[in-house]
C-alpha cells in the first residue's frame, strides 16, 4: 500500500462552488451530489461533448475501474463521471478495494483485468506495463497530459520512454503545520529559508517550549512518515537529479550526500530541545501514531508539525482549517535556492485493452474539464496537478495551496521516493531503519548502510 493511500483520512465533504463549463446539448446537466460521500448541491457539469466523438459511437459500452479508494471517498469519484457517461452512453462501473494492490496483479495474471485501473505506485505502473499487462494512453490522453501538466509528472507515467498513464489525483507532502494565531500572539513569522525555520525553532526553544512535534507510527507501516522527512531534505540540500539518481539506486542508498540529508532531518527529529512538543522525548516519535502527532499544536504544546496536505483530516472536528483559521500550513522552506521543491504522490489512470470506450474515458478524466468537476463534487483532501484546474473550485485552503504550488513553473516536483523504490527496500527495510534511527538511536551511516545492503540485486 503506498503512503497516499496510507495517509488518506478524510471524507469527502460537500464542494459545490458553482463552475460551468462548456454547455453542450449532449444532456449532462447537475450533479446532485447526495451520496455517502457526495458534495456538489446542484453544481453545473456541463461538459463539451465534441472530443469522445472522435471514439465512435459508445452508446451502451460499460467501462470497469478498479482503485484504492473506497467509501466514503468513492461517491465524489463515481460523481464526477456522470457527465461523461452522459455524454457517450457509456456506464462506468467503479470498484474500491482496500486490497487493490496485491488483488490488481491477481486479477491481471488470471485475465480479469479491469478496463481501468487508478495505480498509486508509478513502480507498479512499471511492473504492469513490462508484464505487457497495460497499453499506452490514445494520443488524446497525450495531448491533454502535455498541455496541463508539468513534464515530471508524464515521465512518472512512463515506461521506458513510452507514455502509459495520465495523472489523475495529487497531494503535496512538503508543508509545515502551525496555528496563525498562536504564531501572531508570539510575534513569529513564517519561515522563508531552512535558516529561517531552525532560528525560529531555537527561539521558540529558549523559551522552554518544544517547538516540533512528530510521529512516525502507523502500524505495519510504521516508519513511513520519516522517509518524507529525509526525501523533502535530499531534494533541497542534494537537488532534484541527486534525488532521482539515489531512488533509481543510480548511486549508493548511503551516498555522502544522503547522509548530510538525514543527519540535516536529524538536527530537528534528534534534538532533544526541538522535539517532541506535548508528547514526550525524542524516543516517543517512533510510538506516537503519526495521525496525532500534529495535534500538540491545538493546546499549545508544540508549534510546528511537518505532515502532508492531507493530514488536515486528522483534525479534530471543529477545527478552523486556514491561513485565519486555528491551524494552517506553510511550505517546507528551501535549504539553497528560491523556491522550494515539492515532493508528492498521487494516482495514474492506467488502461489494460485498447477499447474506445476505455480509451475515451482515460481521456476525460485526463481532461481539465473532469478535474473541475471532481473539485466541485468533493470535499476537503482531494486536489489535482492539472493545471487546468480552476483553483477556486477547490473547497480547503490547504489544498488550494497545494494546486498552487503544482501550478507554479518555478517549482520543481518529485514523486515521493519510496514508493517509487523496490517495495522491499521504500516499503519495508527503510521504514524499519528510519524507525531504529529514531527509537534507538542507531547511527546515521549504520542506517543507511544496511538499507544500501539490502538492496535487492535486480
Amino acid at each position: 500500500m503506498s503512503k497516499r493511500a496510507r495517509g488518506r483520512g478524510a471524507a469527502a465533504l460537500a464542494g459545490g462552488l458553482g463552475l460551468t463549463l462548456l454547455l453542450t446539448g449532449c444532456g449532462a446537466d447537475e450533479i446532485d451530489g447526495g451520496g455517502s460521500g457526495g458534495g456538489a448541491a446542484a453544481a453545473d457539469t456541463e461538459i463539451d461533448c465534441a472530443p469522445y466523438e472522435e471514439f465512435g459511437d459508445l452508446e451502451g459500452e460499460t467501462v470497469t475501474v478498479y482503485t484504492s479508494i473506497v467509501d466514503p471517498e468513492d461517491q465524489p469519484h463515481i460523481d464526477s463521471y456522470v457527465p461523461f457517461e452522459e455524454c457517450t452512453g457509456v456506464d462506468v462501473q467503479y470498484e474500491g478495494s482496500r486490497e487493490f494492490e496485491a488483488q490488481l496483479v491477481v486479477r491481471t495474471q488470471s485475465g480479469n483485468a479491469p478496463d481501468i485501473a487508478f495505480i498509486p505506485q508509478p513502480g507498479l505502473l512499471a511492473n504492469l506495463v513490462r508484464s505487457g499487462d497495460v497499453v499506452a494512453a490514445p494520443a488524446q490522453t497525450e495531448a491533454n497530459v502535455d498541455e496541463y501538466w508539468d513534464e515530471s509528472w508524464k515521465e512518472y507515467g512512463s515506461v521506458d520512454g513510452e507514455f502509459y498513464a495520465a495523472p489523475l489525483g495529487a497531494n503535496a507532502k512538503s508543508f509545515v503545520w502551525y496555528s496563525p494565531s498562536a504564531f501572531e500572539e508570539a510575534g513569529y513569522e513564517v519561515p522563508e529559508t531552512w535558516d529561517d525555520m531552525i532560528a525560529l525553532s531555537e527561539e521558540i526553544a529558549a523559551t522552554g517550549a518544544k517547538p516540533w512535534c512528530a510521529g512516525i507510527g502507523s502500524g505495519d507501516a510504521t516508519g513511513w512518515p520519516a522517509t518524507d522527512w529525509l526525501e523533502d531534505v535530499v531534494l533541497r540540500t542534494a537537488g532534484p537529479e541527486v534525488y532521482d539518481q539515489w531512488v533509481n539506486h543510480e548511486i549508493p542508498f548511503n551516498d555522502p550526500q544522503i547522509v548530510e540529508a538525514l543527519n540535516t532531518v536529524g538536527e530537528i527529529l534528534k534534538n532533544p530541545e526541538f522535539v517532541n512538543g506535548g508528547l514526550g522525548e525524542v524516543q516517543s516519535i517512533a510510538s506516537t501514531e503519526f495521525g496525532d502527532a500534529g495535534l500538540p499544536i491545538l493546546d499549545g504544546s508544540c508549534w510546528m508539525h511537518r505532515q502532508a496536505s492531507f493530514y488536515q483530516a486528522n483534525w479534530p472536528e471543529g477545527t478552523e482549517v486556514g491561513p485565519d483559521g486555528d491551524v494552517f500550513a506553510f511550505p517546507l522552506p528551501p535549504i539553497d535556492g528560491e523556491s522550494a521543491p515539492v515532493l508528492g504522490g498521487g494516482e495514474f489512470t492506467a488502461a489494460f485493452n485498447e477499447d474506445p470506450a476505455t480509451q475515451a474515458f482515460q481521456t476525460y478524466l485526463s481532461s481539465p474539464e473532469w478535474a473541475n468537476i471532481k473539485a466541485q463534487v468533493s470535499g476537503p483532501g482531494w486536489v489535482s496537478a492539472n493545471t487546468g484546474l480552476d483553483i477556486e473550485n477547490l473547497e480547503s485552503p490547504v489544498d488550494q495551496l497545494s494546486a498552487e504550488l503544482f501550478q507554479d513553473p518555478e517549482s520543481v516536483f518529485r514523486f515521493d521516493g519510496s514508493d517509487l523504490m523496490p517495495a522491499e527496500i521504500g516499503a519495508g527495510r527503510l521504514w524499519t531503519e528510519l524507525t531504529s534511527w529514531i527509537a534507538n538511536d542507531k547511527p546515521t551511516e549504520a542506517v543507511l548502510t544496511d538499507v544500501e545492503q539490502a538492496w535487492p540485486a535486480s
